[in-house]
Parts: structure tokens; sequence; C-alpha cells
């Protein structure tokens, strides 16, 4: 599949806003893989493709979750905003007909992050939190300590989405603290 089909397919599946928002996280994606590395054309098929899902029922994604043994059943217990990665990236691949591990995975967590994120992941999941269109001022500082460090701006942006959470009672996905306190750790270690 190329950026045009993508494209084309992405447009047909979101709202004009959404769709305006992924055109925008592809090209934040796309500077910062200018930036730090990556495979810039993973990447972007992922940034295209990573809200692929975001009008699917939440009927129809709890039923993807509890009848495709690779999606973990805890996904339900954390309410409905993390479905859409999570199943996006079976329905991507099952719809789409994209294999591709590194456009899968980025998908997959471009919400949550997770330990051991690739440089593919880290980019997707930072894009789409600092975007231009992503106007509240947490993702404005993000946006300036991404800049200069794309590990420092995915733990600012992780850290960020955690007191969010924790301020409205609501639970934080255990991948996205996993996430945190792999970047906190690593960052600490190597002086950052």
């Amino acid at each position: 599949m190329n950026e045009a089909q993508a494209f084309e397919i992405v447009r047909k599946a979101l709202k004009p806003r959404r769709f305006e928002h992924t055109e925008r996280v592809v090209s934040e994606a796309s500077k910062l893989a200018e930036r730090f590395g990556g495979n810039l054309e993973k990447i972007r098929l992922a940034a295209i493709l990573h809200d692929y899902a975001k009008y699917r029922s939440y009927d129809e994604m709890r039923s993807t979750v509890l009848n495709n043994r690779h999606l973990p059943n805890r996904l339900l217990e954390y309410g409905n905003e993390l479905l859409h990665s999570f199943v996006g990236a079976v329905y991507v691949q099952e719809e789409l007909k994209v294999d591709d591990d590194i456009i899968l995975s980025a998908i997959r967590y471009h919400t949550t992050g997770r330990a051991g994120m690739t440089l593919e992941e880290k980019i997707v999941f930072l894009a789409d939190y600092i975007e231009p269109g992503r106007t509240f001022p947490e993702a404005g500082q993000v946006r300036e300590t991404a800049e200069a460090d794309l590990d420092k701006g995915c733990l600012e942006a992780l850290r960020n989405t955690i007191v969010f959470l924790s301020k409205k009672s609501l639970p934080v996905y255990p991948d996205t603290f996993e996430a945190y306190n792999e970047f906190a750790i690593n960052l600490r270690a190597y002086g950052g």
C-alpha cells in the first residue's frame, strides 16, 4: 500500500477534523524522523493509518478485543479511548493487508506507549501528542523538548498523560507506566 492509497482509505474512515489531525501527525512525524532517524516510509504510513479505527463503534472494538487472542482482555478495563489504537492495528492488518510489524506496532502503541519502544513507535506516539492542532499548554512544552531530545519528549508526554488521568481518577494503562518508568530510569542513568 502506498501513501496515496492509505490517505484515501483514511479520508473515508475519518471525520474531516480527524483527517486534518492525521495530516498534521504525518507532517510532525516526518519532521521528527528527519531529526532523529528511523524508517521514514514506515513512520509515515503508520502515522497515516494510526487513527484508522477511531470511529468504529465501541461495541465492535470491544468484541474485537474479546475475540482476538493477540489482544489482552485487560484493555476493556481502561476505557474506550484506548481501543482504537490496539484494534486499529488488527484492522489495518486484516482489512488493509498491512503485515509490517514496525507499522503495526507504531499504530498499536501510539496512545499508550510501552516499555521497549522502537524509534518508529516513539516518533508516531510523540507526533500524535505534539501535532500543531494540540493546543493544550502541555503539548507546547513537549513540542519544545522534542526539538532537542526525542526520549525526553516521550517522557514528558507520558508524565502528562499519567497526571491528566490521575487528576480525573481514571485508570492508567500499565504499558504507559512501564514506558514512563523506562524513560525515567534510562534518562537518569545517562544523565538526561
